[in-house]
This record gives structure tokens, sequence and C-alpha cells, in this order.
């Protein structure tokens, strides 16, 4: 009998499979044959309702993310299906359709009563998306319909990801609705500083009109750091015209005339450098010296991460191009998507592909990793950790996975090690201290000697 049991259910599962990729390619007779044949009695609305696939998308979010609204009216027209249902990741086939630039399916679901203020599980709307990607006819249309322009995500309002995604139409039509041009996510990111990331000076400039503020600090720095470390000279010249202050030292002790000074960009180091103020400690102050001081700086590193470096030749660093780069990217945005829909396995494959594409971005490993520890393969978790840190040495974050990988190892030893390298990188991380001391504790309560003499 265990047989035809599992080929009963095999069959039905491949059935399933067939149905959703009817509603994602738009084959509608395909679609209702099949949906009959899956029919046990329930009704068709409700067998159609209940086939999901590992995410929980149904046919309604496959076929809105592709754009099929002939599916769509039969699914909603003729089923009643639920306009607003969610998907694991909290996506509606509104944000499906947002989010792929499928204006006129989005308009549909407005029609039939999809409700534009409903958040995904990171609070993104369809707002967030369209301002995201620039589309300014469902940006305008989700506006019409009262949808608040200064909503919030996990990842800031749609001023944040319009200014943050270079799309200067949109940044104008949400500032023309009184977008708030200084809101902040909880770790102080502002449009202003999303635009100078994104390199966006028309963004820049139109956000300055608008009021936004020049002197914020987030992430560690400024905007005027981000544009020196960038060597854009453009972003510069309009963040002194907006008052930003050069004198303002990020979390490393350095101002932006420094930054530059480290990369090496002569022009910026003689912009800043007249309105900058000279150090006490300073016995030459000239753009020459400066220059020369932050080079020889640039070139003392703890023994610790030379020796890293040095594992790692040049000749060992592959070249990636443009296309790989780019293929990279769109791998790693799946395999975030897929982190936060806590679905990890589809997460690791995606990093996976990522690196293949480009195997020298360090937060690919580290993302990798993070992964593996949710799933608590700490030597997979380790061995990617330790890939981060060859390529990037001087990053405190790379020794936070290292040491979280050795802590679930229960190396702790090796674990505070990690962690007190990280410490060391920036003292300021409450994270890493708090590690490092748990370590440390663990480690002696494993062995024993939690009551050592003082």
């Amino acid at each position: 009998m265990a047989a035809p049991d599992a080929s009963a259910a095999l069959a039905e599962r491949e059935k399933v499979q067939q149905f959703l990729n009817a509603a994602y390619t738009g084959n509608l007779d395909f679609l209702k044959k099949v949906a009959k044949q899956l029919d046990d009695g329930k009704g068709l609305t409700k067998t159609v309702e209940s086939i999901k696939d590992a995410n929980k998308r149904g046919a309604l979010h496959f076929a809105a993310r592709e754009g099929r609204i002939e599916v769509c009216k039969y699914l909603l027209e003729e089923l009643k299906l639920d306009v607003d249902t969610k998907d694991e990741a909290g996506d509606t086939p509104l944000v499906h359709a947002a989010r792929q630039g499928h204006t006129e399916m989005a308009k549909y679901l407005l029609e039939h009563g999809a409700n534009p203020n409903i958040p995904s599980e990171l609070g993104a709307t369809a707002l967030h998306h369209a301002a995201g990607t620039g589309n300014i006819e469902l940006l305008k249309e989700l506006l019409s319909r009262g949808v608040p322009v200064d909503s919030q995500s996990d990842s800031g309002t749609s001023l944040i990801w319009a200014a943050g995604h270079d799309q200067k139409d949109a940044v104008r039509v949400l500032l023309e609705h009184h977008a708030d041009p200084n809101a902040e996510t909880e770790d102080n990111i502002t449009p202003l500083l999303s635009a100078v990331a994104a390199g966006s000076i028309a963004c820049l400039e139109l956000l300055v009109k608008a009021g936004a503020k020049a002197n914020i600090f987030a992430g560690g720095a400024t905007p005027l750091h981000i544009a020196a470390d960038l060597g854009d000279l453009e972003l510069i010249k309009c963040l002194l015209k907006a008052g930003a202050d050069p004198n303002v030292k990020d979390e490393e002790g350095q101002r932006p005339i420094d930054v530059a000074a480290a990369r090496s960009n002569r022009k910026i180091v003689e912009i800043l450098f007249p309105l900058t103020s000279k150090p006490e400690s300073a016995s030459d102050w000239t753009v020459e010296a400066i220059l020369a001081s932050m080079d020889s700086e640039s070139r003392k590193e703890p023994e610790q991460q030379s020796n890293k470096a040095e594992a790692i030749s040049k000749k060992d660093i592959p070249e990636v191009s443009p296309e790989d780069k780019a293929k990279s990217a769109e791998a790693k945005e799946r395999g975030q998507e897929a982190f936060f829909r806590k679905d990890l396995q589809t997460a690791i494959d995606a990093y996976t592909q990522a690196i293949d594409f480009d195997p020298t971005d360090h937060t690919l490993f580290s993302n990798r990793s993070l992964c593996w520890l949710r799933l608590g393969q700490a030597e997979q978790a380790l061995a990617d950790a330790k890939s981060c840190r060859e390529l990037k040495p001087d990053w405190p974050k790379g020794c936070y996975r290292e040491g979280a990988a050795l802590r679930l190892l229960q190396r702790f030893e090796e674990a505070a090690n990690a962690f007190y390298e990280g410490v060391m990188l920036n003292p300021e991380s409450k994270e890493l201290v708090d590690a490092f001391r748990e370590a440390v504790d663990a480690g002696r309560k494993f062995h024993g000697t939690d009551k050592a003499n003082s």
C-alpha cells in the first residue's frame, strides 16, 4: 500500500506545481483544467486558495508578479479570492506587482479592492517599491489614493528608497507630496545620506533644496565622510554648499579630509583643506603633509591583519567583470529576500550563486555564514567566516561571524579571541564587547573555572 500512496502524493505535488506554473506563465485554460483536477469537493475557490508553494505564495501572487491580468481576473472576479492574501514574507499581490514594475496589474488590483497600505513583514508597501524602481505612474496612483507618503519600512521611507536608488523623478514627486526630507530609520539613515551613498548628485540637490540636513551622523560617519570616501567631487561641493561641517570626526576619529587623504584624492583634500581646522598635534599643516601622513598611516597594519592579507596575494584574487558583479548583486538580493522569509536553505543557495559570480565580495561569505549559523551548521559557518576575514581583515563584523561560529562549536577561548580582535577594530561596538565577555564567561563555566581566583 505504501508505494501507491507515495505515487499518488507525488502526482498531486506535480499537479500543484503545474497549477502554479500556469499562473506564472499566464496559461489560463491549463490553470482552470488543473484546478478542477485538484478540487477534492471543497469547492474550486477553497481548493485554489489552499494551493501554495513553500513560501506560501499562491496563484494570485505569481500572476500579479508576472503581470498576468487575465489570470488575476479569473481568480478575483470568478473565484472571488482575497485580493490581499499574504505570502510568508507578508507580501500581497499588489506588492509583488509593484516590485516588478507592472503598473497596469497594480492598477487593476487597486480597482478591485487591494489595500495599498498593507506592509510586508519588513514594513515595505507598494509605495516603497514604486519609489525604489522609479515607477512614477504607479507612485502618483498610490499617492492619489491617500497612501501616507512617509510610511516607514525597515529600510526607511519611500523617499529614502528613491534617493538610495538614484531615482530623481521619484524623489521630486515625493517631495511635491510633502515627504519629509529628514525622515530617519532606526539607524539614523536619511534620504540625504542614501543619496550620497548612491552617488546621486541629482537627488542630493533636490533634497538640499527641500531642507535636508547635511550634518547627520549615521553608521559611524557623516555624508561628507561618505562622499570623501567615494571620491566624488560634485557631492563634496554640494554638501559643503549645504553647510556640511568638515571638522566632524567619524567613529574612527577621522575627518573627511583624512578620509580623502587616505584615498590619495588630492583634489578633495585641496577643497577641504581651507575649511578644516588644524589639529593641535599637527606640526606641519599643508596639503602635502596631510597626504603624506595618511599614506604613511595606511601602510601601518596590525601584524595579525597583515599576515592574513599576505595569505591572499593579488594573483589569487580574480578579476570580476561588471556583468558578473551585476549577476552577483542580483543573486545577493534574492538571498536577502529568502533570509528575511526565514527560508535559509534558499538563501544559502542564492548566496552561493552570488559567490560564484563574485568571490571577492566579503559580505557574501558573511551573509552565508549567518545562514549556516541559524541552521546550526557551525563548521560551514566558520569556514565562511574565515573566508570573509581573509578578504576583509579589518572588518569587525567578520570577527563577530567567526566568534559566533566558534562559540557554537564550544571553542570558547578561540571565540573570545575572535570577538576581542573585533573589539580592537571597533571598541565602540557594544555587540562585540558583550560577545567577548559572554564567550569568556562561557569558557570558564565550560571548563569548570568560573570560580577562578580573582
